[in-house]
């Protein structure tokens, strides 16, 4: 081999190197220990306050020399937040999870993702993860329907989106915004593309109570505020039901909005090696059976198992999530509902 063709080789192969190091790195000591000096990481998440706490303390007993700050809203203003401090030069979000997909497509798209793909991840299925490791389904929900079983009883619940534009429903339903909930936009567009504008102009006549988040909504159905939900996190029914509120979940009959929450490292992280750290853990196992366990997520991981007495994916109509479909039309869904149902 002559000397430029085996330079060419060498050259070939220390990118190939570089290349399969960001895109699938182990928690090293090396790693770990610059993630230690660097003291601390800063975790952008739509999740609920109480997983994002129990992932939280779980990653500071793993990891006790490194602090994590934990940054939660709802998807759309973890979104809106990001851009305002990127636009201004501002780097402080190291690691993010958001429920609107479209939100990853839009940061790569700017180049602010960096590629990483934590070791779990590879055997994830190919779906829920990109093909150049820039982001992967951390969490995923449903966005359910649900009713309070004190109020209305088994044989009078309503079945699917349809059953709510009867007028018995009128001033007893509550909904989340797409404004500000990523869970709310992902479900909102499903909806749309199956049953149209037209039906949510009709609903929007039933004196819908408008809160902002999915999480928000399983606790106003659970208190009896309202009586039917339309939309929230299947998670936060869970929990609810867990704790014995009077709730019951509804899977539409129309079908139930799937709907994946990716998690991404930003590629200016001012604390890189702890983001990579952080990562890593979120993808384990063992965090991920346990926001399954105490979160009632749904999880990719193929280690993972759904407790006892949840409906199996597998047996619920799902209407997919679709970021890329969504992605172009986000501000006119947004003005659109607006428009229909206040802020």
């Amino acid at each position: 081999m002559n000397r430029t063709l085996e330079a060419l080789c060498c050259a070939v192969a220390a990118l190939t190197a570089i290349v399969s190091i960001a895109n699938a790195q182990e928690t090293t000591p090396a790693m770990l220990a610059a993630a230690t000096k660097e003291g601390k990481v800063t975790w952008y998440t739509s999740v609920d306050v109480k997983v994002a706490e129990a992932v939280a303390k779980a990653f500071r007993a793993e990891y006790p020399g490194i602090d994590i700050e934990v940054e939660r809203a709802g998807s759309e203003r973890v979104f809106q937040r990001i851009n305002q401090e990127y636009q201004s030069a501002i780097h402080n979000v190291d690691v993010v999870n958001s429920s609107d997909a479209s939100h990853f497509l839009y940061w790569r798209q700017q180049k602010w993702l960096a590629p990483h793909t934590p070791p779990d991840v590879r055997r994830f299925p190919a779906q829920y993860k990109d093909p150049e490791g820039y982001y992967a389904t951390w969490r995923a929900t449903l966005s359910v329907m649900g009713y309070n079983t004190k109020l209305i009883d088994a044989k009078d619940a309503p079945t699917g989106y349809m059953d709510l534009l009867d007028p018995k429903w009128k001033g007893k339903l509550v909904k989340s915004h797409p404004g500000y909930s990523g869970t709310s936009l992902t479900g909102t567009y499903a909806i749309v593309k199956a049953l149209g504008w037209d039906y949510l102009d009709k609903l929007s006549k039933q004196g819908v109570q408008q809160l902002q988040s999915t999480t928000a909504t399983p606790k106003s159905i659970a208190s009896g505020e309202r009586a039917v939900m339309v939309d929230g996190n299947e998670y936060n029914m869970f929990i609810e039901i867990d704790a014995k509120s009077p709730v019951k979940i509804i899977y539409p009959k129309e079908g139930t909005p799937f709907v994946t929450s990716p998690s991404a490292i930003f590629a200016e992280a001012p604390h890189p090696n702890a983001a990579r750290v952080l990562e890593n853990f979120l993808f384990t196992a063992r965090i991920q059976q346990l926001i399954v366990n105490e979160g009632g997520t749904r999880s990719m991981h193929p280690d993972v198992k759904d407790p006892p007495g949840r409906t199996p994916l597998a047996e619920i109509k799902l209407l997919p999530d679709d970021a890329n479909g969504m992605l172009p039309q986000i501000a006119d869904i947004k003005k659109r509902y607006t428009a229909l149902f206040g802020n």
